[in-house]
């Protein structure tokens, strides 16, 4: 089992940065995959970004790239989400996830164990 708890969301205007946090206990995460997925009102929940916890390799949306940054600090088991020039689109609820393999992947029906989500919301 894996417990996965969020933080760091908020209010910020458009342009601005937040960095998410999302601290995990349980088992040893050396053999799992981080992801991050959003969620806005009435749309389903979508990929942002994941890596590697074991390699550090990282996969990004296209609408994210060059603007949001995944980073973990295995001393700490967190995973981090630095998200910079922000944008109204950007606004849901962002969700942690971890995946029991190295393999990183997109859909959210592979990964395991969640966090119950921080909402970031973008004013423009």
């Amino acid at each position: 089992q894996v417990q996965l708890v969020e933080s760091g969301g908020g209010l910020v205007q458009a342009g601005g940065s937040l960095r998410l946090s999302c601290a995990a206990s349980g088992r040893t995460l050396t053999s799992v995959t981080m992801g991050w997925f959003r969620q806005a009102p009435g749309q389903e929940r979508e990929f942002v970004v994941a890596i590697s916890w074991s390699g550090g390799s990282t996969f990004y949306a296209d609408s994210v790239k060059g603007r949001l940054t995944i980073s973990r600090d295995a001393a700490k088991n967190t995973v981090y989400l630095q998200m910079n020039s922000l944008k109204p689109e950007d606004t849901a609820v962002y969700y942690c996830a971890a995946r029991a393999s190295t393999v990183v992947v997109t859909s959210p029906q592979a990964y395991d164990y969640w966090g119950r989500g921080t909402q970031v919301t973008v004013s423009s």
